[in-house]
């Protein structure tokens, strides 16, 4: 199952100017420059959105303005696969002698050629 990201742009509420374009022509230009600049990073848009944020107004007081953003998703790269776990019945038996590296050290027994004093 494919994973996504997702890029949240707040829509323009200006338009650049465009040569020869005013009005309506001037504002969708500014958009598919948005639309143009982020389809090359590999964003696909999706939708506009509006939602409501509650701001301080004064000291005391609060309003809602509604902002407009733009919503864009991309496919996140395929990771390698999670191998499962072993069973620790299948476990070989050199790889249980690591489980000497956690054991109490008083119990473990060195095999040293050393003589004792």
């Amino acid at each position: 199952m494919p994973r996504y990201e997702y890029k949240l742009v707040p829509a323009p509420e200006k338009a650049t100017k465009h040569k020869g374009l005013k009005g309506a022509a001037n504002f969708a230009a500014t958009l598919e420059d948005i639309l143009n600049a982020l389809g090359a990073e590999g964003w696909h848009y999706l939708r506009a959105d509006t939602l409501p944020q509650e701001e301080r107004s004064g000291l005391t007081s609060k309003t809602t303005t509604y902002r407009n953003l733009l919503v864009f998703q991309r496919e996140l790269p395929k990771e390698a696969p999670t191998p499962a776990p072993v069973p620790p019945e299948e476990v070989e038996e050199e790889d249980a002698s690591l489980a000497n590296l956690f054991a109490d050290p008083e119990e473990i027994v060195e095999n040293d050629d050393k003589p004792k004093a």
